[in-house]
């Protein structure tokens, strides 16, 4: 499942799409109430058995009768369904959606099994680096905001971590480290490290007791967090449980359809600009919500004849604003919405006796709400968009346009017929680098020869001197080549 996870994914969305068009030739018709019933029209029985359910239903209650006398005639109940020569079409829906829950319940799991494990490693490794080289959670405390800071706070005193990160003598060197400053049994608590240097005797303990002891709880705490709060993982679960109730009232795989924003990348921006500038925008929205109240209040106490509509014939007046609840809420839905504000979808004051006042009144309104507040939260998602689309724009540039490894420009190194091509995929290539660090990883120190150890000792100390940063054989034998020129 893991290998043909998007291969999955791309056939749950077609199935998605085909549902979806299917759900176009569905049409709302009312049931009828005489005698005969409503016409067969390919949904079976349903009409029949709710027009069957409605006397019984009256006879229950007697005083219904009395009571509707003098009121309106109740609304003609509605079904939804398809047309009689279409009626294989529902057929294929309920097995295309069988299918369709299928494909995404084994989305959940190939991911789950493909990329949590990576997701997971580099948590561990951030927390592993964060305590070695910036001494967080040990000289320094993460800020308030990171949410995901504090949670990891949690598993420096497993006695387990790091479990999937290759490097498993982090808190060894992170105690060395910082052993002058802190005490050492202080430091061995909380990174969770036995005091004594040496190591405890194994329980002889068996049985289901034991091994419940010996399951490091707390890092399964911190894991099961890592992985529920996974961007993709919580929306595998939601397409899963949307596909499921599909499967009770079809019209729920409509939302499936954004999967093709979250699966094409050039659409992917457009919802990361919206979720760019999160905390902004909240912060925003509350501040709007707090000058409508303030609105609200002045309309309640000094404005309320203004929103007040007439009714039909026999109904009483539309009162907006005389409870300050109904009120904040026509400012919120009809106010905020309205192009010139709250004066648009309100009595106009000609002739009141308040008229300056309320002029100014809507004015300030139109300002302060749709001017001001509105362009700001609109400002948010352009310029997130925009910086979205300039970072990807800049990484693709820069790949294209200059090694990875060196850095030196394709303008240089195209001096010669494919310079560049051959530089980036024999000389400096980045999947060579990768493969000899994984070589450094897996291989036993003492093995090492003596310019391993010089490359091991500087990735130890994340310094990346040893990459040769403006310079390659071209460089070093321009002259050979006739002083560069080619």
């Amino acid at each position: 499942l893991a290998r043909n996870f998007f291969q999955i994914k791309f056939f749950a969305l077609v199935i998605a799409f085909l549902i979806n068009f299917m759900l176009l030739f569905y049409k709302v018709s009312q049931i009828e109430s005489d005698e005969e019933g409503a016409e067969d029209d390919g949904m079976g029985d349903i009409a029949a058995e709710l027009a069957d359910d409605e006397p019984a239903e009256e006879a229950g209650d007697p005083g219904e009768d009395a009571e509707d006398d003098g009121g309106e005639e109740e609304d003609p109940e509605e079904y939804i369904h398809v047309e009689q020569q279409f009626w294989y079409l529902e057929r294929c829906i309920n097995i295309l959606g069988m299918i369709h829950c299928l494909f995404s319940l084994c989305m959940l799991i190939a991911y789950y099994n493909l990329k949590i494990p990576l997701a997971i490693f580099k948590r561990e490794k951030q927390v592993s680096r964060k305590m070695e080289f910036d001494g967080i959670y040990i000289a320094e405390q993460p800020e308030d905001d990171d949410l995901n800071g504090h949670w990891d706070k949690m598993v420096i005193s497993a006695k387990s971590f790091p479990v999937n990160y290759w490097d498993k003598f982090v808190k060894k060197r992170v105690r060395e480290k910082y052993s002058e400053t802190f005490e050492f049994d202080a430091l061995s608590e909380i990174l969770g490290m036995d005091k004594s240097a040496i190591p405890a005797d194994p329980s002889s303990e068996t049985g289901i007791i034991a091994t419940l002891k010996n399951v490091d709880w707390r890092y399964q705490t911190w894991q099961i967090g890592v992985t529920v709060t996974d961007s993709t993982f919580l929306y595998l679960i939601f397409y899963f449980v949307f596909s499921v109730l599909g499967n009770f009232n079809y019209f729920f795989f409509a939302a499936h359809l954004i999967d093709v924003a979250i699966g094409v990348p050039a659409l992917r921006i457009i919802l990361q600009a919206i979720t760019y500038n999160g905390k902004e925008l909240v912060l925003t929205v509350g501040l709007l919500s707090i000058v409508c109240y303030i609105y609200t209040v002045l309309a309640f106490n000094f404005f309320r004849e203004f929103y007040v509509a007439e009714g039909e014939e026999g109904e009483d007046p539309d009162q907006k604003c005389h409870d300050v609840f109904t009120c904040f809420v026509f400012h919120l839905y009809q106010g905020v919405r309205a192009g010139g504000g709250i004066g648009d979808v309100i009595e106009p004051p000609d002739g009141a006796d308040n008229e300056y006042v309320r002029i100014l009144f809507d004015f300030s309104f139109f300002l302060f709400i749709t001017l001001i507040l509105l362009a700001i939260i609109q400002g948010f998602i352009i310029d997130a968009f925009g910086a979205l689309r300039d970072q990807l724009q800049g990484v693709e540039d820069e790949l294209a346009g200059n090694c990875f490894i060196c850095s030196i420009s394709s303008d240089y190194l195209d001096q010669i017929p494919h310079g560049f091509d051959t530089h980036v995929q024999k000389e400096h290539n980045l999947a060579n680098y990768l493969f000899f660090l994984m070589y450094l990883i897996n291989k036993d120190e003492s093995d090492y020869t003596g310019q391993e150890t010089f490359v091991w000792n500087m990735y130890q100390e994340r310094c990346w001197d040893f990459f040769p940063a403006g310079d390659c054989f071209r460089k070093q034998y321009e002259s050979e080549l006739g002083g560069g020129g080619g």
